[in-house]
Formats: structure tokens, C-alpha cells, sequence
């Protein structure tokens, strides 16, 4: 872990932003993009960037924004990886979304984001907060190998759960499917329907599959050589050097997914669940006499 000071932490437009406080990731997830070399890292990807005035820099730029909207962040680095349980960055800037009066939407895969729960409804009673979670696989054996350092799926939707009895609303990031691996119609329906049971409004998917570039590639095909030994040799039949990987049981398992959803009233397109993320009711918008 090293500390540094940044220019600046929100990126996006004026509808809605996207802030990153950490840099890197310890969850050691097996298929995580973030490790391509397209984004340039110049330390190892567990030594985790920790950009130290972030709060300060949110403070800044929301002091001087009139009008309200939704911050996103945990696109790029799980805001509640390791680190924070003793740095707690991320808690000090929902403290600074708080006081602003702006909306959130928190994307992890970690139970730490329990100890933030009361910070979040109370940012969702004044404002929004949405609470996105990442489920690959209802198979906790499974997960501790795609998931090594991170809570199980059974504990994530315990968290999905909490979050409801809260008010908070809920998103499920159900990716990436890997093939031959979790792209079973069981694992599907059996993550569906518990998505079903805790509330959640949508499911995000990008198809049944996954994607590799350069760095990430590696990483996945060295897990897979360690965990399942002669998948890497049947990915490199089927797909090359391809980028996307669908997996080939698309069409089948698409047909279930879409089903599932619409039988039990979850948003089931990525369009319909940024546009839900990324929007801020009209109400919490209008500006007060004391934001003049």
C-alpha cells in the first residue's frame, strides 16, 4: 500500500460522476479486468494506490457543484477492499456525499460495506443510494476459487438482504459468466431466484461470458492452469486470442435469464439499470435557499 496525492477524483459528466479512491485491488478475483495493461499500472496491482486527499478534492468539487446527481464509485477498484477497514476513505467521503446532499451508488463485492450500512440509508433517505453487489456463482466452493480473499456469495446476499430491510435499493452485477466454468443453467436460476427473494430492482448483465486483454489474459489462464487443469488449452481452441468470450451456451442461458426477470420484476438491461443508478429523483435536485 502507498499513499499519494491526486489532481483530482471525479470523472463524468455534469448528470452524474464517477470517483476511484483506491488504485489496484486485493480481492485477487481470477477474471478482473482492471489489471489490463490498457490501464497502465506502474506498481503491482495488490499494492494499492491510496489516494490520500480524496476526501479533501470531493469536498472541493461538491462545495462547488449547484446542481445535485448521483456518485458513483467501485468501477475500477472495490471501495471496500482490505485497506479500508483501517483506512476508512471510503466512509469519509460518503460522510462528504452525505453533507452535500448528492446521491450514491457503491459497486463491491465485500461485506465491509455493512459498516457503513446507517451512513448509506441515511444518505438514501435524504437523497438515493444504490447498493451494487457482484454474484459470478451461488457455488461457495466455486467462489473461493474465482473470489479467493473476498466474502462468499452466501454473505452477499445476506448483505443484499440487510440492505432491503433497510429501503436501500439493490443491484446485482451477475458477471462475468466464465465458460465451461459457472455457465450453468443452475447457477443461474439458483443466483436469480435469490436475487428475487432480497428485492433486487435489476440484474446487470453483458452477455454470457467474459472478456480478456493483454495483462488480465495471463492472469486468468495462470488461475485456470492452478484450479482446473486443461481449461486453459480448451479456451485457447475455442477462442484464440479473442477478446470476447461467450460462452457456448449463450443463447440458452440468455432465454433463462430473461425469463427469470421478467417473471419476478427485476430490470434485466444495462441501459435500464444505469439509467435507475444514475439518476437522482427529481425532488432531491432543486436547489435550497442556503445552496445560493
Amino acid at each position: 500500500m502507498h499513499f499519494v496525492d491526486a489532481k483530482g477524483i471525479l470523472t463524468g459528466s455534469s448528470g452524474h460522476y464517477g470517483m476511484n479512491i483506491y488504485r489496484g485491488c486485493t480481492h485477487g478475483c481470477i477474471y478482473c479486468d482492471s489489471r489490463s495493461k490498457c490501464y497502465q499500472f506502474t506498481h503491482p496491482f495488490e499494492d494499492i494506490e491510496v489516494k490520500q486527499n480524496a476526501p479533501e478534492l470531493l469536498e472541493k468539487a461538491l462545495r462547488s457543484k449547484r446542481q445535485k446527481c448521483m456518485i458513483a464509485t467501485g468501477a475500477m477498484s472495490d471501495p471496500y477492499m482490505h485497506c479500508e477497514e483501517q483506512l476508512r476513505m471510503t466512509r469519509k467521503c460518503l460522510e462528504v456525499i452525505r453533507k452535500y446532499g448528492f446521491g450514491v451508488a457503491v459497486q463491491t463485492k465485500s461485506d465491509r460495506i455493512l459498516q457503513d450500512i446507517d451512513l448509506l440509508e441515511e444518505i438514501n433517505r435524504n437523497a438515493k443510494c444504490v447498493v451494487e453487489i457482484t454474484l459470478t456463482t451461488y457455488d461457495d466452493a466455486l467462489c473461493s476459487i474465482l473470489e479467493p480473499n473476498v466474502c462468499n456469495t452466501k454473505r452477499r446476499i445476506e448483505v443484499l438482504e440487510k440492505m432491503q430491510e433497510r429501503g436501500i435499493p439493490t443491484i446485482v452485477w451477475l458477471t462475468p459468466i466464465l465458460p465451461y466454468i459457472n455457465d450453468t443453467e443452475e447457477n443461474i436460476t439458483a443466483i436469480l431466484k435469490e436475487c428475487a427473494r432480497v428485492g433486487v430492482r435489476g440484474v446487470m448483465l453483458f452477455g454470457m461470458g467474459l472478456t480478456l486483454r493483454d495483462g488480465d489474459r495471463e492472469y486468468y489462464y495462470a488461475a485456470l492452469d492452478k484450479h482446473f487443469p486443461g481449461m486453459k488449452e480448451r479456451y485457447i481452441k475455442r477462442y484464440g486470442n479473442a477478446y470476447e468470450l461467450p460462452s457456448p451456451k449463450t443463447k440458452e442461458l440468455m432465454a433463462v435469464f430473461r425469463k427469470l426477470c421478467r417473471e419476478h420484476h427485476m430490470m434485466s438491461t444495462p441501459d435500464e439499470c444505469f439509467a435507475y443508478m444514475q439518476t437522482l429523483p427529481e425532488r432531491n435536485t432543486q436547489m435550497s435557499i442556503f445552496d445560493l
